[in-house]
């Protein structure tokens, strides 16, 4: 299992619009994703959770992957949510 440590950088947070692509970008991975806040932990495949989830722009979270393509998987996400799009 691979962990890392983000700081969430898109100005908007996680809209709906920004929510259904972290989902987009997980369904790309065949390994296990998630995305934790606190005490939450949810599935980044999953577009109920990860709304429920309600991330905002500089918040940390905790991104998990676990798989054969888990590095990579941890890339895409990453990128995604720390890309600063003001």
């Amino acid at each position: 299992m691979i962990t890392k440590n983000i700081k969430v950088e898109i100005a908007s947070g996680t809209d709906a619009r920004a929510t259904a692509m972290i989902v987009q970008i997980a369904s790309q991975y065949k390994s296990s994703i998630h995305v934790i806040s606190g005490e939450k932990k949810f599935n980044a495949k999953s577009i109920m959770g990860m709304m429920t989830l309600g991330i905002k722009s500089g918040e940390e979270l905790v991104i998990t992957a676990d798989g054969d393509d888990a590095e990579s998987a941890i890339e895409g996400i990453t990128n995604f949510l720390t890309q600063n799009n003001e």
